[in-house]
C-alpha cells in the first residue's frame, strides 16, 4: 500500500512548488482514491478496512491542502520548518493595516445598510487583491525562496480569506 508519512506532493507525484498543474493534481487524486476508497476494501479484514480509511482520509486532506493557495503556501512553509504564525504575528505594514480598516468599515456600512451591491463590489475587490497576493506568494516561494516574505504574504492572504467569508455570510443573511 501507500506510505502515510510521505509528504503531500510526493503522494501525488508532484514536485514541491507553489505553482502546480491543477489537472495533474486532480488526476493523481482520483487515481489514489480509486485505489484506497473504503468501498473497494469492504471484503477485507477490519484492520485493512481501517488502513484504507486512513489512506482515503490522508488523500482527502492532501488534496484539500494542495488545491488551496493559502493552505498550499502554509504547507510549503511547514516543509521548510517555517511557521507563518497566523495567530501570533499580527505585525503588518501600515498601509495594509489602513486598508484592513477601510475594508472592515466598508463591510460594516454595507451590512448595516443591507447593501448587496456594495457587498458584492467589496467581494470582487477582495478577490482581485487575493489574486495579486497569490501571484506574489508564488514568486516568493518558487522564485526568490524568500520564506519570511512568503509568511507575511500568507498572513495577508489569510486576512482576505477571513474577510471574504464574512462578506459571504453577510450576503447569505441578506438573501434569507
Amino acid at each position: 500500500m501507500l506510505d502515510l508519512k510521505q509528504d503531500y506532493f510526493a503522494l501525488f507525484g508532484l514536485t514541491p512548488a507553489f505553482a502546480l498543474e491543477g489537472e495533474r493534481l486532480e488526476s493523481a487524486y482520483r487515481e489514489i482514491q480509486a485505489r484506497v476508497h473504503p468501498d473497494r476494501h469492504a471484503h477485507l479484514s477490519d484492520a485493512e478496512k481501517r488502513l484504507a480509511m486512513q489512506w482515503a482520509t490522508h488523500a482527502n486532506e492532501a488534496f484539500r491542502t494542495l488545491r488551496s493557495p493559502l493552505l498550499r503556501g502554509a504547507y510549503l512553509l511547514s516543509l521548510q520548518g517555517v511557521d507563518p504564525q497566523f495567530e501570533t504575528n499580527t505585525a503588518m505594514a501600515p498601509e495594509f493595516l489602513m486598508e484592513q480598516m477601510e475594508w472592515r468599515e466598508a463591510l460594516a456600512d454595507a451590512r448595516a445598510e443591507g447593501d448587496e451591491d456594495a457587498l458584492e463590489d467589496l467581494a470582487r475587490d477582495l478577490r482581485q487583491d487575493a489574486r495579486t497576493l497569490v501571484a506574489q506568494l508564488g514568486e516568493e516561494l518558487d522564485g526568490r525562496q524568500d520564506l519570511a516574505a512568503a509568511a507575511d504574504t500568507l498572513r495577508r492572504l489569510k486576512f482576505l480569506d477571513k474577510l471574504q467569508n464574512e462578506i459571504n455570510d453577510a450576503l447569505t443573511a441578506l438573501e434569507s
